[in-house]
């Protein structure tokens, strides 16, 4: 079968389009035939090395929808079963194979396209916004990265769940319209949001802040945090770790919450079945779509990368199996 493998750290020119042996399975997993597959900043960082050691040759990929083609006696699942996965060892494979505990089936009229950019964004985008967050629709809430994968399905889910203030960050205004068209009451850069913010809310502050930037972003959201507010902080998309100090939250009562999706799965994979049949139905049912920027041909998958890293895009980037 084809698959990308990766043999160093490095930028996209270490990905190569390669013949490798079908993977097998063993107890309690599924092999899925791919039919798309999405790309995600995390895939970027692992490539690049920032994700720690790697174990070369490596696969990138988080997640996948396609079909079941094999399962391991007494499965709950059957061959032909259309799904969503998290594989075991990467997404960007004609062929993976996947924990039954991280894969979920599919209702027939969701398209493989659209379901394949929701599984890491949209299950995170909803545990961070109802189970780490505990957003009320009274809370003013700021949403950093708002035009990501994962802000795109942050905006839309908090104006679903009636979130009376939603304000999004983008690097560049050019970005505007698009996060409002998904629900977003304000839209404005990682330099102005701490006025912004602190105007809009009469100089109280955010209720809750998301953050999936670090660096800076980190630093300035306590600028125009409440009192007992919350940080959840997610990510370092820019690189660069956030600093807090022990006075940022004590005397302010504010509080400071951290998640991660792939530690969520490799130690908590039951925390992820009821909330993907969540928003499977808001998916199924058109209450929540994901625009889709751009797909590419698994062999083009270089493409795809320099497109991420350039930031010049909205919504998520696929890979067509």
């Amino acid at each position: 079968m084809k698959a990308i493998i990766q043999n160093e750290f490095g930028d996209a020119s270490v990905l190569t389009y390669s013949d490798v042996d079908l993977p097998t399975i063993g107890e309690n997993e599924v092999l899925i035939k791919v039919a798309y597959t999405s790309v995600n900043y995390a895939d970027i960082k692992k490539r690049k090395g920032n994700k720690g050691k790697g174990s070369f040759p490596l696969t990138l990929g988080l997640d996948v929808s396609g079909t079941i083609e094999e399962v391991s006696p007494a499965s709950k699942f059957s061959k032909g079963e259309r799904v969503i996965a998290f594989p075991k060892s990467g997404s960007y494979a004609e062929y993976v194979v996947a924990n039954e505990q991280l894969v979920f089936k599919i209702p027939d009229s969701l398209p493989f396209e659209q379901a394949a950019s929701m599984p890491t964004v949209a299950i995170l985008s909803y545990m961070l916004l109802h189970d780490i967050g505990q957003v009320k629709e009274t809370d003013t809430i700021v949403i950093h990265s708002a035009a990501g994968g994962v802000g795109s399905t942050l905006v839309q889910l908090a104006k679903l769940a009636g979130v009376q203030k939603i304000i999004g960050t983008v690097g560049n205004l050019a970005k505007e319209n698009y996060v409002k068209t998904l629900g977003a009451d304000i839209v404005c850069t990682y330099d102005t949001f701490v006025d912004k913010v602190l105007k809009e809310t009469h100089n109280f502050g955010a209720n809750i802040i998301f953050d999936s930037v670090a660096g800076d972003v980190s630093s300035k959201s306590f600028e125009c945090l409440g009192l007992y507010g919350t940080l959840v902080q997610f990510g370092n998309s820019g690189g660069k770790p956030g600093t807090f100090k022990t006075s940022d939250v004590h005397s302010s009562c504010r509080n400071i919450k951290g998640f991660s999706l792939g530690t969520t799965r490799k130690h908590c994979p039951e925390r992820l079945a009821p909330v993907a049949e969540k928003v499977l139905e808001l998916f199924a049912s058109k209450q929540l779509t994901l625009p889709i920027a751009q797909i590419f041909n698994l062999h083009d998958v270089k493409l795809a990368h320099k497109l991420i890293e350039s930031r010049n895009y909205e919504g998520k980037i696929l890979i067509k199996v």
